[in-house]
């Protein structure tokens, strides 16, 4: 029995194990960034607002198509005492009155764009049965009646519509990229925060290991007199700066996992390795594709087309109503009442109906007019906003395209102080333990190779955000010479 016991311990530890290490994760940086592509909440955010956009444009598409309705009013009763004219007495007399009633209509309607106004067709049949001493039964029909509504020399709505919807969509699809690369860039700076971290932690872990080496060095040394005490106490000192340096390194790391793994949207105590991005390969951003690029492709931009087209509209609808409001209404059809059903569909009588209805505003102190002119200035208010968010794009891209080549000669800078401090600390260190180096030296050597590999992982950090950022503002990817885009339609909720 207690060797089955030790065995079941032992399983169960060999199991906890292998769930602890399954839970780690090695990634990349285009990893991560996949990752946070295809499972991050903001991705899901993001994908909920292109939704909201697709199917605004689903319904602008729908609205130019024939639209049919059934209108049915199945059965209405009234029971209730009415006043009613008696001829033979000259007089108006109080009478119960029961009433029964049915009715449908079939309704189709087209919008025409062109002209601004509405084509319909309808059906209608209407039954009603009075009860009581005076009863009788009777049908309505109108078989067909065809007709046609809109303003005259009035506000088109439907042609405005054909000019800001598509630009509605557009930048619904161009935010939607424009996120996804906003949600990249986030994962850049989570991930060399853990890179850094991590590269913390390595160097905090040498940096023990080898202050604790030093130090017994320093021991047997300071007994044979090789060096002072001011020295021996420095190297403890160092020693016990690189145990808690070790500490708050373990702290930052634990920090840099759970914020990536957040993001990411994978468990929160995984524990995650980043693996830092090799030497990128060089290539050049022309400055003017960048920046035509961003004219055409940023949402920014095309949200402020959007807004002047808007504003257009209402100078427009606002200065047509300024003077009059004319309304036609015309059709055609037949009609019939008869006692019975059949002959409700015999001998119909032709229906015609022409409508014309004008308003002149005559006294309105000047609202129309006032109405009218802040149309106006909306409008240009709306150009000049457009046209100095355009300079500040033309200038964010000129700047972020010359931080992206700067950065990328700094990362072989950085490289190359990397190797040189990794080297010279080595050399000191060899020195110092056969005591042809002094402390001082030994420290300053130190700094440096630490301060080089931080540098390194900044300049690398500084590289991929630009690049990430360029693709942000431009949509467009440089590096293999193609708009950016992404699969519309396999986005979750999109059919």
């Amino acid at each position: 029995m207690r060797v089955l016991k030790i065995l079941s311990v032992i399983i169960l530890l060999s199991v906890s194990y292998q769930s602890q290490a399954g839970d780690k994760r090695v990634l990349s940086l285009q990893d991560a960034v996949k990752m946070a592509n295809d499972s991050s909440l903001s991705t899901f955010r993001y994908r909920n607002f292109y939704n909201a956009g697709y199917w605004q444009w689903r319904t602008f598409k729908a609205n130019r198509l024939p639209s049919v309705s059934l209108n049915l009013l199945p059965a209405e009763y009234y029971r209730y005492i009415t006043q009613r004219y008696n001829y033979d007495e000259n007089i108006d007399v109080f009478r119960p009155q029961q009433m029964f009633s049915a009715s449908a209509g079939l309704n189709i309607t087209q919008n025409v764009d062109f002209l601004g106004g509405t084509l319909y067709v309808e059906s209608d049949l209407e039954y009603m049965r009075n009860f009581g001493e005076y009863s009788s039964t009777q049908f309505s029909t109108v078989p067909v009646r065809i007709g046609y509504s809109q303003q005259l020399l009035g506000f088109n709505q439907f042609r405005w519509d054909r000019k800001i919807e598509p630009i509605k969509y557009e930048k619904a699809r161009q935010e939607l990229v424009f996120n996804m690369e906003t949600v990249s860039e986030t994962v850049v700076e989570l991930f060399f925060n853990l890179a850094m971290a991590q590269t913390e932690y390595r160097l905090a872990e040498e940096n023990v290991a080898s202050c604790d080496t030093l130090y017994a060095i320093g021991e047997r040394r300071f007994k044979i007199a090789s060096i002072s005490q001011d020295e021996l106490l420095t190297l403890k000192l160092d020693k016990i700066n690189a145990d808690n340096s070790l500490e708050n390194a373990r702290i930052s790391i634990k920090k840099g996992m759970f914020a990536l793994a957040s993001y990411l949207g994978i468990d929160k105590d995984s524990e995650i390795e980043v693996i830092i991005p090799g030497k990128p390969a060089l290539f050049e951003i022309p400055l003017d594709l960048a920046i035509e690029n961003a004219r055409k492709n940023n949402p920014e931009l095309t949200g402020h087309r959007q807004t002047i087209l808007e504003a257009q509209r209402e100078v427009s609808r606002t200065g047509i109503q300024k003077y009059f409001n004319a309304n036609l209404n015309a059709s055609v059809g037949f009609n019939q009442v008869a006692p019975t059903f059949p002959q409700s569909y015999r001998n119909l009588l032709q229906q015609d109906l022409v409508s014309v209805s004008i308003s002149f505003p005559l006294l309105d102190w000047g609202v129309k007019k006032g109405q009218h002119n802040i149309a106006k200035n909306n409008l240009n208010e709306a150009q000049i906003a457009a046209k100095q968010q355009e300079l500040e794009l033309e200038q964010e891209v000129m700047m972020t395209v010359n931080d992206f080549h700067t950065q990328t000669r700094l990362i072989e800078s950085a490289q190359e102080a990397l190797d040189l401090a990794d080297r010279a600390y080595y050399q000191t260190r060899q020195r110092f333990i056969i005591g042809t180096a002094d402390i001082n030296s030994l420290t300053l050597s130190h700094n440096r190779q630490q301060e080089a590999s931080k540098n390194y992982i900044t300049a690398m950090q500084n590289y991929w955000a630009n690049y990430f950022k360029i693709r942000r503002l431009t949509l467009y990817d440089f590096e293999f010479d193609m708009p950016i885009t992404v699969d519309f339609d396999n986005i979750q909720g999109v059919r």
